[in-house]
Order: C-alpha cells, then structure tokens, then sequence
C-alpha cells in the first residue's frame, strides 16, 4: 500500500495518495513512513501546514526518519520567505 501511494505522489495524484494513506494510518498509527508520505503528499499540493503536521508525527514515532530532512528543508524556506516579506 505504501508503494502504490508513492508512485500516486509522483504521478502528481496527491489527493488518491492521501486518501489511500488515511485508510493504512487508521490501520496502522505507528507507521513513520505513512505519515512521512502523507506529508510529502500535502507539500506537493501546497498544503504547508498539513506537511509540517504529518512530519512532526513522523519524527515523534522515529527520529531517525527521512522527514526531519523533509521537515527541516519546509522551515528552512519559509524562513527564507518571510524574511524577504520584511524587506519588500
């Protein structure tokens, strides 16, 4: 299940991808790498918060996940761009 809602994301079927991810979290709610992909499905989409979210949950359940990475890059550019909102 998490292969299929890989290749969705990178078809760009995020919404497929998330509902598919919802259904193996329900199932399974320690899964790191569902909400790792949950995430990268709601940043594809522009979904910010909802990415932000899911990798939090990912990184509590395993510190070690690839979604610190994903996480740390998603603040790293909203930094970026706040700080050039003030200098506009």
């Amino acid at each position: 299940m998490l292969q299929t809602a890989k290749q969705l994301i990178s078809e760009g079927k995020t919404d497929e991808a998330i509902l598919l991810l919802d259904e193996f979290i329900e199932k399974s709610k320690t899964s790191d790498e569902a909400y790792y992909l949950r995430g990268n499905a709601y940043r594809k989409k522009g979904d910010v918060r909802q990415a932000l979210n899911n990798y939090l949950t990912a990184m509590e359940l395993n510190p070690n996940s690839p979604a610190v990475i994903a996480h740390n890059q998603m603040i790293s550019i909203l930094n970026f761009y706040n700080k050039d909102m003030y200098n506009q």
